[in-house]
């Protein structure tokens, strides 16, 4: 078997009122919720921390709610990305990083900064804004994302700038945002979003069994031929850990596509 590195599957959040009767036990605490997708999930986006700031004893207690091995990743702030010039957003990038965010200790996974759609690629602004991002905090290693919606951002020198600083570029699957799957990081974050109602595990098998072989190709550094990527050379071959997310689509059935995934992937 081909080494690999480590492969998370989860859903953006755990607070949604219709996964009360299509997901989680009827009668569970609200308190509780959490904790019972995280045994059934590997790993959840955090998605409050793209709207507001979250109190260190948020962080510290959902680190307690969540198996071992289980891991987080989180949205950056919008009011770090959604700005006319990147370059100025040294501050709010520096009151989130502080924020609490290393209490959730090992469980702590990569940070999605997540872009309007209408921001365009300004080379000079954006890497201004990765310069920005720190490679560590009190000795903790943080990886970083980017989820870039606009077209202009189909370039290879974005690609090389994304490699030159290793932050991981969001490859948007199953949906209207462009595709963007060059790998430029030591890790790759996946955002899919095409689950529907007419099927009960959200995506067909077929569909299922696709993302499960990408999620396997991309963990043992392999490129999947079947996604659209800008740069003509690869990334350098090698394992990766792998952050797959199903979100929006019909999204009453994510945590089922998830779960299906994981399943797959044993």
């Amino acid at each position: 078997m081909a080494e690999q590195g480590r492969i998370g599957i989860g859903i953006g959040g755990w607070v949604f009122e219709p996964w009360r009767d299509t997901f989680y036990p009827d009668k569970l605490a609200q308190k509780r919720e959490l904790e019972y997708a995280a045994q059934r999930l590997t790993s959840i986006e955090i998605n409050g921390t793209y709207y507001g700031s979250q109190k260190p004893e948020s962080f510290a207690r959902w680190r307690e709610e969540t198996p071992d091995g289980f891991v987080f990743a989180m949205k950056g702030p919008r009011f770090a990305t959604n700005r006319r010039v990147l370059a100025e957003a040294g501050a709010s990038v520096e009151r989130f990083i502080a924020s609490g965010i290393l209490e959730l200790k090992d469980k702590l996974g990569p940070i999605n900064w997540q872009f309007m759609a209408t921001k365009r690629f300004d080379p000079a602004d954006f890497e201004a804004f990765l310069r920005l991002l720190p490679a560590s905090y009190e000795g903790r290693a943080l990886r970083h994302a980017v989820e870039v919606r606009h077209d202009s951002f189909r370039h290879p020198d974005f690609i090389a700038m994304a490699r030159a600083y290793g932050v991981a570029i969001v490859t948007a699957g199953d949906s209207e945002h462009p595709q963007i799957a060059d790998t430029t990081a030591p890790f790759v974050y996946a955002r899919i979003m095409g689950t529907r109602e007419a099927e009960p595990l959200g995506y067909s098998a077929a569909e299922l069994d696709a993302w499960a072989g990408r999620a396997r190709r991309w963990a043992e550094g392999e490129r999947p031929a079947d996604l659209a990527h800008v740069a003509d050379a690869p990334a350098p071959a090698g394992p990766r850990d792998v952050y797959l997310y199903v979100i929006s689509g019909y999204k009453e059935r994510n945590p089922h596509a998830a779960m299906s995934l994981i399943e797959r992937l044993g």
